[in-house]
């Protein structure tokens, strides 16, 4: 009998709240803490920056408290980080609690005695993460093109019908320049990459390559449970959402094996509104190499969970797409200006480390020795090695390299050159590295240099959190691997809210755990100004949760048009919207929720995008715990019938959907507790679909009554 749990955090408003004021500037993971897990909360007094109107003056007292019963376990005191200076990138005055030693599962919040005030809520418990990281791949999900958002996959409000199928999209989409039918071409499928509906294969190597690098290191976290269309199907959810794009590629890659580079066109809210006609660009080099560094690591994937024909398919169109580009090398196309938005063509280092990182993936799928040599000869020209510098921007580049170290028959002096060069770069060689967790140089404890606050920085802090677990993937400096392993931690915590916004950078988060998360974001369904899926508690549903915004960025203006120069008084006026923050502030505060377009431009902030979640995920997934089937909170004793009854949970809802496998209409269902009490009845109204409300259940066991043709079935499941 497999047990299935539901953690705790989904019980959040079952409970009053503690008698304390909670207050922004004590920070903790509004999600929580695995037991055995380095647990620091930051206290902040803000200096400069928006909130500097309400300094904070903490007291020298903390506490841990429960959060239902306001029991004391555990008291300390606060540490000044810096000697008490402030800290320029943030602008505030900081003091680290550490409460490492609390262990107990639990819901807690932090109390200042002195203050009277406390923090959010959090949890202590070994599957505290496992909820969240699934929240996150199934933005993926509604990131899909081509698929209707069905019910019961999507969650409430955000059903939705196929996109980009009608006249002249993708199922008939054209070239940008010949838009004649003889160019006519299917091309349904895959993600949009971000806030608009364009697709490109080169913005998706590195979302790819992390994706699979997930689930290789670390395969056991990834169950066939997040209520996907492909769920209970034997392979695992994310490579299902792998698959997905790769299957897009495929019909990306043409005749002669090259790769087209990028399709684009349209915007409208929802995804199925968009009727604009969509076109395609050329093949070109850099996207051919994309898709043969993607091919060949995901068959490496795909063979090792016994998809051996998928797989064979794959490592085909992997060998065909390096060499078509080995044999056409400077094939571009630069398309900024003339199709889709940003640009996808690759400067050449970038090509050429894709070609390398094809034939790494390539060597290591196929052992052939043609693919060592070329490896061989071209890693002294990879920057890791030129610099010895490993830094976050060449993350992708810096897989491959590590990949290849460990891959049977690989060059002695090689794998040597790249262990040591990597090595060196995180131990010693680069500040932002190893030196600055030791150093405490960042006062949120997730360092990242004052340069690399770029768009679509949270990319940025998870592509570093991933850098420092790699160093212990590959046992690389073991006696420092506790080290390494806090200093990932420090990132997964600043993306849950241990920042100077105190913000939890994923969206809709509520049912999840968190109170203070992202409530809107720059994304072509989730617009401005929408009624349904604008600002969470403006709007109707708010944005779809789990997506995770471009972060802190200095560099955001508005266009330059503004003040007077937009094109139009309304334009014009667009230019007085408050944009302080995210301008005028330091790097680490310069974030708003927003999602106004131009010329107000939020997406240098909040635009979210496949890359962004992909690192996310595969950071995430280094603290994630086995054994923990969270999605479900039900346990089905169920044996198979014609007419078997089935369990499609929707946790976030706190909902239980039952429905016949035939989808057969014309059922009831009654809820039970343990001691025969009837709790909740449900009549069919959807299709053979029963919609039973569990939030004001309480733990423990319940029964499901499913009548149908005079016929009964009881399905036995656990809430906790």
């Amino acid at each position: 009998m497999k047990k299935i749990i539901v953690l705790l955090f989904l019980a959040v408003n079952l409970f009053a709240a503690p008698p304390a004021t909670t207050v922004e500037f004590i920070k903790v993971d509004q999600f929580g803490y695995k037991p055995n897990d380095e647990k620091i909360a930051v206290i902040a007094n803000p200096i400069t920056g928006y909130n500097n109107t309400t300094p904070f003056s903490p007291g020298t007292t903390y506490q841990v408290r429960e959060w239902t019963t306001n029991i004391v376990v555990f008291t300390g005191s606060i540490t000044p980080w810096n000697a008490g200076a402030t800290q320029t990138q943030s602008g505030d005055k900081v003091w680290h609690f550490n409460f490492s030693s609390l262990t107990t599962p639990g819901s807690y919040y932090i109390f200042d005695v002195t203050n009277n005030v406390g923090s959010y809520r959090f949890e202590i418990n070994t599957c505290v993460y496992n909820n969240v990281m699934k929240a996150a791949v199934r933005m993926f999900y509604y990131q899909r093109c081509g698929m209707a958002k069905a019910f019961p996959f999507a969650d409430t409000g955000f059903v939705d019908g196929v996109c980009h199928k009608g006249t002249q999209q993708d199922t008939d989409c054209r070239l940008y320049n010949n838009t004649n039918v003889s160019t006519s071409k299917d091309l349904s499928g895959g993600w949009h990459d971000a806030g608009d509906y364009n697709k490109y294969v080169n913005f998706a190597y590195s979302p790819l390559i992390d994706m699979l690098l997930a689930y290789e290191y670390n395969p056991t976290v990834f169950s066939d449970d997040y209520n996907l269309p492909e769920s209970g199907n034997g392979i695992p959810d994310l490579l299902d959402e792998v698959k997905y794009e790769l299957d897009w590629f495929m019909k990306m890659q043409g005749n002669d094996s090259s790769l087209i580079s990028v399709i684009g066109g349209g915007s409208a809210s929802p995804n199925s509104a968009d009727v604009a006609f969509r076109r395609y660009g050329p093949p070109t080099t850099a996207a051919s190499l994309t898709g043969a560094a993607a091919f060949a690591l995901a068959a490496i994937q795909f063979n090792a969970i016994g998809q051996t024909t998928y797989a064979a398919s794959l490592q085909s169109r992997a060998i065909k797409a390096w060499h078509w580009a080995n044999n056409h090398p400077n094939i571009t196309f630069y398309n900024a200006g003339t199709l889709a938005a940003g640009e996808q063509q690759t400067s050449a280092y970038d090509t050429d480390m894709r070609k390398l990182g094809g034939a790494i993936y390539l060597y290591a799928l196929t052992g052939n020795n043609f693919y060592r040599t070329y490896v061989d000869a071209n890693v002294p020209n990879a920057h890791l090695i030129m610099w010895t510098y490993a830094y976050p921007f060449e993350a992708v580049e810096q897989d491959a390299l590590l990949y290849y170290t460990k891959t049977p028959g690989a060059t002695t002096a090689i794998r040597n050159q790249i262990i040591n060069s990597y090595s060196v770069s995180m131990q010693t060689n680069n500040a932002d590295n190893l030196p600055a967790h030791i150093n405490k140089t960042d006062a949120y404890r997730a360092w990242m240099a004052n340069n690399n606050y770029t768009w679509n920085s949270n990319q940025t802090k998870s592509k570093q959190g991933i850098m420092f677990l790699l160093m212990n993937q590959y046992n690389l400096n073991s006696a420092n691997s506790t080290n390494y392993t806090n200093a990932a931690s420090g990132f997964v915590h600043y993306m849950h809210g241990v920042n100077p916004n105190t913000k939890v950078y994923l969206s809709n988060m509520k049912k999840y755990g968190a109170e203070n998360y992202v409530k809107q974001f720059y994304h072509s369904w989730f617009k401005d100004g929408s009624a349904l899926w604008d600002e969470e508690g403006v709007s109707t549903y708010g944005p779809a949760p789990g997506y995770i915004p471009g972060g802190p960025n200095p560099s955001y203006s508005l266009a330059s048009c503004c003040p007077s120069t937009c094109g139009s008084a309304a334009n014009n006026a667009l230019c007085l919207t408050n944009v302080t923050p995210p301008m005028g502030q330091p790097i680490q505060k310069s974030y708003k929720d927003f999602n106004n377009d131009w010329p107000v431009n939020s997406w240098e902030i909040t635009e979210a995008g496949i890359y962004t979640n992909a690192a996310y995920v595969r950071m995430l997934s280094k603290f994630i715990s086995t054994g923990c089937s969270t999605s479900t909170g039900l346990e089905n004793n169920l044996t198979n019938t014609k007419n078997e009854a089935r369990l499609y949970p929707n946790p976030t809802e706190n909902k239980v959907f039952i429905q016949l496998s035939n989808k057969e209409t014309g059922f009831s269902c009654k809820i039970f507790s343990v001691s025969g009490q009837l709790l909740a009845e449900g009549i069919d109204n959807n299709n053979g679909l029963i919609e039973i409300n569990m939030e004001k259940m309480s733990a423990g066991i319940y029964f499901a009554e499913v009548s149908y043709n005079n016929t009964k079935q009881t399905i036995k499941f656990v809430k906790e």
